[in-house]
């Protein structure tokens, strides 16, 4: 009864995209994406610093750290730092999250390949592990559908600064659900490839700024009564391939000189900054969650949005 409750909770979750794109052609005339063309911002080293810093402190928090880092440097008239640099500098977040849980990934590394040689398919190694690989999927293959389908996705309108608002607060209202009707008892001993399918479908969504990876990883996990600790840790061990091949891919494309729009160096210090400020992050959430719910996260999304959404409506802020 309760993986009923569970799937169909989740098929919940997936409606957000629909719902954040869908909402967008019902906005009024002065939250409908302006006609503009905005260069991507050219980041001096002080800004790649701040925007690293933004990076690894909310990349792990179920908020959106892609939000983040694209209205916070807006609102300080720096503008949009891109898809590029951010997928970049979330390698130093990897950097953070493997130096974090290496015991945990050489052990599930090890016991999988242990596992698979002795046919053990019933291993906690081995489910683990298989469900980590098979819940990356889906992230890369909506990750490459978007490459092929959109060209120009930093000026998609699922970039905008509405569709993020739409998106942080549908987000808040899910989560919200998970944390009202859903039983958080199950420990991380009985994770295996159905939590990580479910929660790989859950993270492909983070593909649209303002859904969060780790808010819709998270959000997942309690729908599926996982405990608030357990669902966070299973949701950063999910996130290294995805985060990692992200980072990878736009590298190249971001150290070329002639298309670039961020230096080397600035790049690198970005990375740094995310690095430390990811550690802090991961250290502090999984401690939080221990003995605290994730309300204080509901209402900081739902406030989140409804702020730009303001802002945008009295021409404050630019749906850029």
């Amino acid at each position: 009864m309760s993986w009923m409750i569970s799937e169909a909770s989740l098929t919940v979750l997936s409606a957000v995209g629909t719902v954040a794109t869908g909402a967008i052609a019902q906005l009024p005339p002065e939250l409908v994406p302006i006609d503009t063309d905005p260069p991507l911002m050219r980041l001096t080293l002080f800004q790649a610093i701040v925007v690293g810093l933004i990076q690894g402190f909310t990349e792990f928090l179920p908020i959106s750290s892609t939000a983040h880092i694209k209205v916070i440097p807006v609102l300080l008239g720096w503008g949009d730092p891109g898809i590029a640099f951010t997928a970049v500098i979330q390698l130093g977040s990897i950097g953070a999250i493997l130096w974090y849980f290496w015991k945990d990934l050489v052990q599930v590394t090890t016991g999988t390949v242990k596992a698979i040689a002795r046919y053990d398919h019933r291993s906690k190694d081995f489910r683990l592990g298989m469900g980590i690989i098979l819940g990356t999927i889906p992230i890369v293959v909506f990750g490459l559908m978007v490459k092929i389908l959109i060209s120009d996705f930093d000026r998609s309108p699922l970039r905008n600064m509405a569709s993020i608002a739409i998106a942080s607060i549908v987000m808040s209202g899910l989560m919200a659900i998970a944390e009202l009707f859903c039983r958080h008892k199950r420990d991380f001993d009985s994770l295996g490839m159905r939590d990580g399918i479910w929660m790989g479908f859950s993270q492909a969504l983070a593909i649209i700024p303002g859904v969060s990876r780790s808010g819709a990883t998270l959000t997942a996990g309690l729908f599926m009564g996982l405990e608030r600790a357990t669902a966070a840790r299973f949701s950063f061990l999910l996130g290294i391939p995805a985060i990692t091949l992200a980072g990878l891919v736009e590298l190249r494309s971001l150290l070329d000189v002639e298309t670039s729009n961020i230096g080397i160096l600035p790049t690198v210090a970005g990375v740094i900054a995310a690095a430390i400020s990811s550690y802090i992050s991961i250290v502090w959430l999984l401690r939080f969650l221990q003995n605290h719910t994730t309300w204080i996260f509901v209402w900081y999304r739902l406030a989140f949005g409804i702020a730009i959404l303001g802002g945008i409506a009295i021409k404050v802020v630019e749906n850029i």
